[in-house]
C-alpha cells in the first residue's frame, strides 16, 4: 500500500504512469483472496495519495514556478499545454481540474497550472478529491461487484488491454498537444 500511495502521489504532480495499474492489480488480488471489499481501502489510499500529490503539484505551480516548473515545461515542450490549461481554468474554473481528475487527460498538468493561476485552493482540493475518488472507487466497485468476471476478462485479453491502456495514456498527452493549440492573436 505504501507503493500505491507513492505512485498516486507522484502521478498527480510529475510522474507519467497512472496508479490505476497498481490499483487494479491490488483489487484483483483482493478478489482472489476472498476479501473483495479491501479494494475500497486501496481506492481510498490511492485517492488520498493522488489528492496529496495534486496539492504538491499546486504548490509547485504556485511557489516553485521559476525554479522548477518553467524549466521542466520548456524541457518537455509543454508550453502550449500549460497555456491551454490556464485558459481552461479561466473559462471553466474548477471544472477543469475535476474533468482532468477523472479522465485520461494528464491531471498533473492541471494541478500545476492550478497553482500557477492560483485557483481557489479549497475548491481545488474539493474538486480533486471528488474526481479522483470517483475514478478510483469506480475501479474498486467494478472489482467488488464483477471481480471474477473481470479477472477472467483481463486474463483473456491482457495484451489488448495493455495496448488500450497505453493508447489512453499517450492519447491523453496527444489531446493536450494536438487539440489544445494556442489560439491565434485577435481571434
Amino acid at each position: 500500500m505504501p507503493a500505491l500511495f507513492l505512485l498516486a502521489f507522484a502521478e498527480s504532480s510529475f510522474f507519467p504512469v497512472p496508479p490505476d495499474v497498481l490499483l487494479i492489480a491490488l483489487a484483483m488480488g483482493a478478489v482472489r483472496a476472498g476479501v473483495a471489499a479491501q479494494g475500497f481501502w486501496f481506492a481510498l489510499v490511492c485517492s488520498v495519495g493522488s489528492v496529496s500529490g495534486g496539492c504538491f503539484g499546486y504548490g509547485l505551480g504556485a511557489f516553485a514556478r521559476p525554479m522548477v516548473v518553467d524549466p521542466l515545461v520548456r524541457w518537455l515542450r509543454w508550453e502550449r499545454q500549460f497555456e491551454r490549461a490556464k485558459q481552461m481554468y479561466d473559462r471553466y474554473d474548477i471544472w477543469a481540474v475535476a474533468i482532468a481528475g477523472f479522465t485520461p487527460i494528464p491531471y498533473k498538468i492541471f494541478t500545476i497550472a492550478g497553482g500557477i493561476v492560483r485557483i481557489n485552493f479549497v475548491r481545488f482540493v474539493l474538486a480533486s478529491a471528488v474526481s479522483r475518488s470517483a475514478r478510483f472507487f469506480l475501479v474498486a466497485g467494478f472489482f467488488y461487484f464483477f471481480g471474477d468476471v473481470v479477472e477472467a476478462f483481463i486474463k483473456e485479453y491482457f495484451e489488448l488491454l495493455t495496448l488500450l491502456f497505453t493508447v489512453l495514456l499517450v492519447g491523453g498527452f496527444l489531446i493536450m498537444r494536438l487539440f489544445w493549440k494556442k489560439k491565434p492573436q485577435g481571434g
